[in-house]
């Protein structure tokens, strides 16, 4: 099995819509014995998961309220966000909300991609580009950028970090568009209107480390490791004990944002703080991954590697090491 096959749109972890209309909860917590999903609209029941094999628990809600909000209580603990939300509408610490994606209108059926080695990159923040600081702001100033001669607009991380406005580094929730910049739907609106101006658009991802405020996997599971140290804290575990889910975690998330919000490239942040002497290192299955992608969709795709050890095997094919 491939790796995008085996994450298809109804295996994915978080909050997915299936063809029937019904919600597939996945949550992976291998550490906790029960839990149970806090829907708060409606009665605010409180729905018993299935557990899975490997530490997954699922539960499959038939009809849900649009926009609805919910919460994963472990062990009858505290209430806790979904790690892999796709929309925090109040902040870092409070509920998550289901958003069907696949709702969105594209328009970019006919798009392609830009080949790497001809891109003029531009490196946008959301937050401080225009005065209202959101993705729909950013869309009537396309015209003006691809007249510059720009191919590729990057943004800088946009995963919901705490706080209306930040460069995006510390972000904690990285399935989740952040909420002050305009969510999920506003920020499709934006790809797709950069494509219909045949301009490409990269997102700045980060996968080294998360923010302090607002992070809460360590509740769910060996999401971080002590045997290295980053810059900003404990590692996140590429290679230890548990570590291949925490690896198809970040791996799902790189390939969410080029399907679901159809991203051209993605920008590594500080891959040197990517720690992982396994046999077959993050970044080659993250590379594997994102070109079967791209096949299946049949448009280029990228990875660019933020590095500062000046080590060419980041640009090598696998074959060479």
């Amino acid at each position: 099995m491939s790796p995008t096959e085996a994450f298809t749109k109804q295996t994915r972890v978080g909050a997915n819509r299936l063809p029937d209309g019904s919600w597939e909860f996945l949550l992976w917590a291998p550490q906790a014995r029960a839990v149970s999903l806090h829907v708060l609209s409606g009665t605010g029941d409180r729905i018993a998961m299935e557990p899975l094999a490997d530490g997954y628990h699922r539960a499959t809600v038939e009809t849900l309220e649009p926009g609805s909000e919910y919460f994963y209580q472990l062990d009858g603990g505290r209430d806790l966000s979904d790690p892999a939300s796709r929309f925090q509408p109040q902040g870092v610490h409070g509920p998550s909300q289901i958003v069907d994606l696949d709702a969105f209108r594209w328009t970019d059926h006919n798009w392609k991609g830009t080949a790497l080695e001809r891109s003029v990159f531009y490196e946008l923040h959301v937050g401080t580009y225009t005065a209202e600081g959101t993705f729909d702001a950013v869309i009537p100033h396309l015209p003006e950028l691809a007249a510059l001669g720009i191919t590729t607009i990057e943004l800088m991380p946009v995963a919901q970090f705490p706080g209306p406005r930040n460069w995006g580094y510390d972000g904690v929730y990285l399935f989740a568009p952040q909420n002050t910049y305009g969510g999920p739907e506003s920020l499709q609106r934006l790809v797709n209107a950069a494509h219909q101006h045949g301009l490409s658009i990269a997102l700045d991802v980060v996968y080294n480390h998360l923010g302090p405020e607002g992070n809460y996997l360590n509740a769910y599971g060996p999401y971080f490791t002590d045997r290295y140290r980053t810059p900003w804290g404990q590692a996140i575990n590429f290679d230890g004990e548990e570590s291949d889910d925490v690896r198809r975690f970040f791996i799902e998330n790189a390939l969410y944002w080029i399907e679901d919000y159809h991203f051209d490239a993605l920008r590594l942040d500080a891959v040197h703080g990517i720690f992982d002497f396994g046999a077959r290192h993050f970044l080659a299955e993250l590379k594997a991954s994102v070109a079967d992608l791209s096949q299946r969709l049949g448009r280029q795709l990228h990875l660019i590697a933020e590095s500062d050890l000046n080590d060419s095997r980041l640009m090598h094919h696998p074959e060479r090491g």
